[in-house]
């Protein structure tokens, strides 16, 4: 009886509320307590780093907004001059709001520009639906081919009643999006193959994918490309002549498949022997092992280091200014030739770096979603 009594005396004794830990415990105040404050001399370094931040946040709000100049009547710019000498200088905008559209889509003809515009949409619209995995479906390529054809004959027109632009006429960023889609593209894949086949047993596929890979990675992309311009030509025959730009792509797509080729071989390095053994022992055929096992374990092991290839390569299409193709960079050095807006080459340098960071970003940010997505599945 004495139990009994015992159990439903305590069993009637409601149940402690949950108590919050202490607020300096969790939360940003115990973050920057224990890695920004957690010593006399990090505090002190922490303070000494805040007041240079805050003192150059302060300058470049003064710079580029409460002094900045937004836009001049026709070209004068003596506006910009006199403030850019004064106490208090400012940034001149207005070298972008008047040289946006060279910058962006450079010597295409004017009257056109809506063309090359709708062609950066475009390349937008295609790299979000691809990032979605509820599309990764085949009828994804038949989007792809839907979405480059439209973007061929904005570009070039000559059909439809538009009127024709050739190659030479191309610039801007549609000229960044063209050469960094293709090349990443078609260097993916041969990227895949060069990693298989330097693990090949055939001595000869071995060999020929390991020189591929050191002669490519032995030699930086700007002697690629003055090769593709300058020196291919040469071994051509009389009257045939191959487009500069399409040398220039064939030159990205090598030089990015080496790298990606040595990025894919580390996951294929990193995958546990196991995963060979097990899928040998299901009977499964080399190319169906390396498809639906090896390959996607592999490459989820290195979307860090893939992603970053993809960043430093989309960035490196700047390089064709070498050989003169005008992309975004070069069309904006460009435009700070003329006379009236020599000098402004910060406010255009920043205009254009803001272009590639939302560009850069959105990959980063992307990747590393698509990496927790993935861990998480993993672990369910």
């Amino acid at each position: 009886m004495s139990d009994i009594s015992l159990g439903s005396s305590v069993a009637g004794v409601p149940e402690a509320a949950p108590r919050q830990p202490p607020a300096l415990t969790t939360g940003p105040a115990a973050w920057m307590r224990a890695n920004l404050f957690s010593s006399w001399l990090n505090t002190a370094v922490t303070l000494v780093m805040a007041y240079f931040i805050i003192r150059w946040a302060l300058g470049f709000i003064d710079w580029a907004f409460v002094n900045a100049i937004w836009s001049v009547p026709n070209n004068q710019t003596q506006a910009c001059r006199a403030l850019k000498g004064s106490d208090h200088p400012g940034a001149c905008w207005a070298v972008i709001t008047e040289k946006h559209r060279f910058i962006l889509f450079g010597t295409y003809p004017f009257e056109q520009h809506w063309r090359p515009a709708i062609v950066c949409v475009l390349f937008t619209a295609l790299f979000i639906v691809s990032a979605l995995r509820r599309f990764w479906r085949w009828e994804l390529a038949i989007v792809w081919a839907v979405t480059l054809v439209a973007i061929g004959v904005l570009m070039w027109g000559g059909v439809l009643g538009l009127e024709y632009v050739p190659q030479e006429r191309w610039g801007g960023l549609p000229i960044t999006l063209i050469l960094a889609t293709f090349g990443l593209a078609f260097a993916f894949p041969l990227a895949i193959l060069v990693a298989l086949g330097r693990r090949s047993s055939m001595p000869a596929i071995r060999v020929l994918c390991i020189a591929y890979v050191e002669i490519i990675r032995g030699v930086p992309l700007i002697s690629l490309l003055f090769m593709a311009s300058v020196m291919f030509p040469l071994f051509l025959p009389e009257g045939i002549n191959i487009d500069k730009l399409l040398r220039a792509q064939v030159a990205v797509i090598l030089f990015a498949g080496a790298y990606l080729a040595e990025v894919v071989r580390g996951g294929l390095q990193a995958l546990p022997k196991g995963q060979y053994e097990a899928a040998d022992a299901l009977g499964l055929s080399y190319w169906h092992k390396t498809g639906f096992i090896i390959l996607p374990q592999a490459l989820r092991l290195v979307i860090p280091p893939l992603v970053n290839t993809f960043i430093g390569f989309f960035k490196d299409t700047s390089l064709v200014l070498i050989i003169g193709i005008f992309d975004l960079l070069t069309a904006g050095k460009t435009a700070i030739v003329e006379p009236a807006w020599q000098g402004f080459g910060v406010e255009v340098y920043i205009a254009i770096s803001l272009v590639y960071f939302i560009y850069c970003f959105a990959m980063s940010r992307y990747s590393q979603n698509l990496e927790a997505e993935l861990n998480r599945h993993r672990v369910r």
